[in-house]
Formats: C-alpha cells, sequence, structure tokens
C-alpha cells in the first residue's frame, strides 16, 4: 500500500511539473508574438542636395519627435556627386535631387523604387555679392570690369551651376563672364568664397543666401531665364528600410513638413 501511495505522490508532481512547463511556454510564446508586433528601429541614410542643409536638420527634428525609433544620417553634397555615389553601390535608402535629371539618369538605371519617386519642393536663382559691398545691381553687371571673379557652382554636376548657365547664356553674357567664372563643388562652396569675399560675386539659391548675413542678394534671376528649379524624392530600390524610408517621403509633405521648408524660402511644387 505504502508502495502505491508513493507512486501516485510521484504522479501528482510530474503533472504539476508539466503544468508548469505548459504555462512557461504559453506565456514565452505570447511574449514573443508580442514582441514581433513592435515598432522596428531603423536608420534611414538619406543623400540630399547641399542646398537643403539647414532645412533638413531641422526637418530631422520634427521626424524625431513622432518617430523616435527611426533615426536620420544625412549626405549632404552636390547632386551629380550623389548620384554617382548611389550607382557605385553607396547604402543609401533615400535620394533628394535638386533636379530632375539625376533622378531620370537613377530611375533608368533601375536603382529608384519608382512608386515613390515625387517632386516636392522648388526654389530660385539669385545674385549674391559681399554684404559691405554694393557695386551690382543686376546680372547684367557681371560683365563690368569691377567683377573679376564670379563663383558657380559646377554645371556639369552640380544643379544649382546648370541653372546659373542658362542664365548666364539667357542674358547673352556667358562667353564675356567665363574668363572669371570660378567653379566650385556644391552651391554652399559657392556661398562661402563670397562669404570671405574670395570672389565678386556668386549665383546660388535665393534659400542659400537666406541662411547668411554675410552676403548681399543683388537680384532673382527671371523665371524664364532658367529650368524650373525641381526638387524630386525617392526610396532606392537596395533601400533595406523600405516601410520606414516611404513613411519619412510622405512626412516630407506632411503641413508640419511644409511650414519648414517654406520658412526657410523654399516653394512647394504641385505634382
Amino acid at each position: 500500500m505504502r508502495f502505491f501511495a508513493l507512486a501516485r505522490v510521484g504522479l501528482l508532481i510530474a503533472g504539476f511539473a508539466l503544468t508548469i512547463a505548459g504555462c512557461n511556454f504559453v506565456n514565452s510564446s505570447s511574449e514573443s508574438s508580442t514582441s514581433t508586433v513592435r515598432k522596428q528601429s531603423a536608420t534611414l541614410t538619406i543623400s540630399a542636395a547641399a542646398s537643403l542643409t539647414n532645412v533638413m536638420e531641422e526637418v530631422r527634428s520634427l521626424w524625431q519627435q513622432e518617430n523616435s525609433e527611426s533615426f536620420l544620417t544625412f549626405n549632404f553634397g552636390s547632386s551629380g556627386a550623389l548620384q554617382a555615389q548611389i550607382e557605385q553601390g553607396a547604402p543609401v535608402d533615400i535620394f533628394v535631387s535638386a533636379a530632375t535629371k539625376q533622378m531620370d539618369v537613377l530611375q533608368k538605371q533601375g536603382l529608384l523604387l519608382t512608386s515613390t519617386r515625387k517632386k516636392f519642393l522648388t526654389n530660385q536663382v539669385v545674385l549674391i555679392e559681399p554684404k559691405n559691398v554694393s557695386v551690382l545691381k543686376d546680372f547684367s553687371d557681371l560683365k563690368n570690369r569691377s567683377v573679376k571673379r564670379l563663383a558657380i557652382a559646377d554645371p556639369e554636376s552640380v544643379p544649382a551651376g546648370m541653372y546659373a548657365q542658362e542664365v548666364l547664356t539667357w542674358l547673352g553674357i556667358l562667353e564675356l563672364v567665363k574668363p572669371k567664372l570660378v567653379l566650385a563643388k556644391d552651391v554652399r562652396q559657392v556661398l562661402s568664397y563670397v562669404e570671405t569675399a574670395n570672389v565678386d560675386a556668386g549665383i546660388v539659391y535665393l534659400t542659400d543666401a537666406k541662411t547668411s548675413r554675410q552676403v548681399r542678394i543683388v537680384a532673382i534671376a527671371p523665371e524664364q531665364s532658367h529650368s524650373a528649379v525641381s526638387y524630386s524624392v525617392a526610396v532606392l530600390e537596395d533601400s533595406k528600410n523600405v516601410t520606414a524610408a516611404q513613411e519619412f517621403v510622405q512626412f516630407l509633405s506632411s503641413p508640419q513638413a511644409k511650414a519648414v521648408f517654406q520658412k526657410h524660402g523654399f516653394g512647394i511644387a504641385s505634382n
């Protein structure tokens, strides 16, 4: 009888142990399923035109307030240089170009998620000179002898330089000012040359000129004198964070982001 009693106790203990194990298994599964629903953290790498440097830093702060699990890393430069980096395999999630040309090239190569591509900003082209110098009154004054050095971004790879070249051609003074040209790697370098008076004048975007207290805006180029300044954005085909990247692209057209862009002097593009 004692043997059967002990055996019965043993079976009860074994059953209890199995019940505990079962409970642990259920809890573990439950925790696992909960963790899969949680939003994954993501780091987005964004290659953006140099003229967006200041405004994107402010947009980043707005984004982080609503998306604390997502981190933004910016790579600013000329649109042409950024395009080349992407073609060479740079790990980029989003590309923001200051012209359609670079986007068109990448799209033809199948490097963009075409459905995410859109225009979202506009800008204006302006002539600037050092703040304490008031020699120029208009673009046509660039042909005067008093102007010995004129900075523009390299038109071969930088949209701002391409627009500047178009303006000078439209005015019929490109050949006259060619000997004076100082080509910069991007529009921010043009701004720097003028700020430090290393050149007599420069052609930049209105938004760049507005970031500096060391330059004076001489004139705004007539709208018909150059191609429309149109900023485009798209998610890259090889992005490892497509969902988060698409969300950020959508955020760029949100009311709060638009307000920041307009505050900095950008126009909002209509698609």
